[in-house]
């Protein structure tokens, strides 16, 4: 196997009241390419739309890639860094012995794309100086108002 592409990836998520209609959005580039997608769903949450947009953007990498992914969620980010998800899975998808872990289906679409890509998650401060981070949540936003009206 050769050298894998690099890709840098941006995701946000946002929802209008939590429940609420939500949406993502995500920026992924590769050399000079970049490429932006989004989607929303009617009644979600804001934690649901942070991971549909992670899971969305590395499920449109066609190959094993190593990427760098930015997001301004704690969420996801502690989730995988701090080796939550792998620990909720480990336990049944069971927080502690009283609490479920909420979303699993999605936290285990991401632990499996997490087998074929080399991911390096990163934090970014929301609303603030990065550029594809707000271009991400301006995304997310759209489509979140596309079931609020």
């Amino acid at each position: 196997m050769g050298t894998l592409k690099e890709v840098i990836i941006y995701t946000d998520g946002a929802c209008s009241g939590n429940p609420g209609p939500g949406g993502w959005g995500a920026i992924l580039r590769y050399k000079e390419t970049e490429r932006e997608i989004s989607g929303g769903e009617a009644d979600t949450t804001n934690n649901r739309m942070e991971l549909t947009g992670v899971i969305s953007a590395l499920k449109m990498l066609k190959e094993p890639c190593k990427v760098t992914l930015y997001s301004d969620s704690r969420y996801i980010i502690d989730g995988i860094n701090n080796g939550w998800a792998k620990k909720w899975r480990a336990n049944g998808w069971m927080r502690n012995k009283r609490e479920p872990a909420l979303n699993p289906e999605l936290w285990q679409e991401l632990l499996d794309l997490l087998e074929v890509h080399q991911v390096e998650f990163i934090w970014v401060k929301g609303h603030a100086s990065n550029p594809y981070n707000n271009r991400c949540d301006a995304l997310a936003v759209s489509e979140s108002k596309k079931y609020s009206e």
